[in-house]
Order: structure tokens, then sequence, then C-alpha cells
């Protein structure tokens, strides 16, 4: 297998019974629309109880049920947010850190490096990140993931990605390689997955594909490089 290989988004995730998080951010095979997608699956009640709600051209994860809320601090956040020329996707509250950071001027790296993986021994999952800056009519994006530097939480690990865009090629960052307890933290570089043109056929394949009974909620955002138009799909499970 050539490292310039391109998978299948769905053969990816069907692949998987518990990547956990995922973010996915490329362009089109036509060239045409910026991509990124986001979802969130749960093992606990206190997971699998939330759904994506937009407001305006931001989202903001929310309970599905509030009484049944157990501890929000890691489970509700806004996974995507707009500042000027740029979209940051993450899977955390880290999102407001790289939101205040470009305010304040600084880069994306530096804005993370204020955080770092969650503290939800013994998982320690990562956070990943990811940020699209437009520009020409074109973009470029980064992702970010900070996660344990061993078992015991004792350091993080810092990693960032860089890249131009390419045609067709999207990269796809998750916070976990698999199931298990404590659950194995996602190794290694973003995968290549390859981004078609219509919006409603990577929403299915995407939810289609992620395991029935982990996938909580999907966001998908197509972003028209000629003329800035926006298209989102969103599927909720507990709606």
């Amino acid at each position: 297998m050539s490292i310039y290989d391109i998978s299948d988004m769905g053969k990816v995730l069907k692949s998987n019974t518990y990547p956990g998080r995922g973010i996915v951010i490329g362009k089109s095979a036509d060239g045409k629309y910026a991509v990124t997608a986001y979802f969130i699956m749960g093992r606990s009640e206190n997971s699998r109880n939330r759904v994506f709600i937009e407001e305006g051209e931001e989202v903001i994860i929310h309970p599905f049920d509030a009484s049944k809320v157990e501890d929000p601090s890691l489970i509700i956040y806004s996974p995507i947010r707009k500042y000027e020329k740029n979209l940051i996707v993450t899977n955390g509250d880290q999102t407001d850190t790289v939101y205040d950071g470009l305010v304040e001027g600084k880069s994306f790296e530096e804005a993370l490096r204020s955080r770092c993986f969650e503290p939800d021994a013994p998982n320690f999952t990562p956070r990943i990140s990811g940020i699209m800056t437009f520009a020409e009519g074109d973009f470029t994006y980064k992702m970010s993931i900070l996660k344990s530097a061993d078992e015991q939480g004792s350091a993080c690990n810092r990693y960032t990605f860089e890249y131009a865009p390419i045609c067709g090629l999207g990269h796809f960052l998750h916070t976990y390689n698999c199931d298990g307890n404590p659950i194995p933290t996602f190794t290694g570089e973003p995968e290549r997955v390859a981004i078609p043109n219509d919006i409603d056929e990577f929403a299915k394949l995407l939810w289609n594909n992620l395991n029935e009974q982990n996938k909580i909620s999907l966001y998908v955002r197509y972003i028209d490089l000629a003329t800035e138009k926006i298209e989102n799909r969103m599927i909720n499970k507990n709606i």
C-alpha cells in the first residue's frame, strides 16, 4: 500500500466500531468546494444524550434531555466557529481557545499550546482540532492532536499537520484507534480519504457507516470556493 493511497471513507468507518469523535477536512473531487465534517459518538448515557444545533454559521452541542446530564464539562461545547476568513472545527471547548487566540493575533498552534488532552483518565482522550483559512478563492488547512505521552497522563504531546488542498482528497483525524478499555488513542497521521462532489452523498456515506449503537450526531459543510455559498447537512440520532 502506497503512502499516497486514498481510502474510501465508508470502509474506514465501517471497520472501526468506535473512532470516537472525528474531523474530516478536504476538497471535493471537482475542486469547487472546501469540505469539512464533524461527528460525535458515545458509549455512556451521558455521552449519548446530545444533539447538534445550528446558530448561524456555527454549531453548538446541547443535551437532548437536560434532566439526564451528569457532567457537562466534556460533552457540551461549540465544535464549529468562524472567525473572519477562518473556520474552526474541534472536539471540545478548545474551539473557543482557538477563536480567542485568533482574535488576539495568535496562530492556531500558539492558541492550542495552552491546552492539553482531556482529563478523563484512564482514557485521556486527545483534543483534535482543525482550521480552514480562506483566501483568493481557495483555502489551506491545518489539523492538530494533543495527546497523552504515557498511560499516566504525565505529559502532553502536540502534533500539527499543515495541508495544501488537493482535489478529491481529505484528511480524517479521530480520537481513538478502536474500541477498548481504556480506549486506545489515535496514532499516526490523519488518514487520507476520498471527498465526493455531492454533500448528500458524503453525509450519507459517513452516517450510514458509523456504528449504529455508538453514533450520535453528524455535521457536514460544503463551501463553494467561487461564491462562498455554504451548504450544510446535520443529522441527529436523537431527533
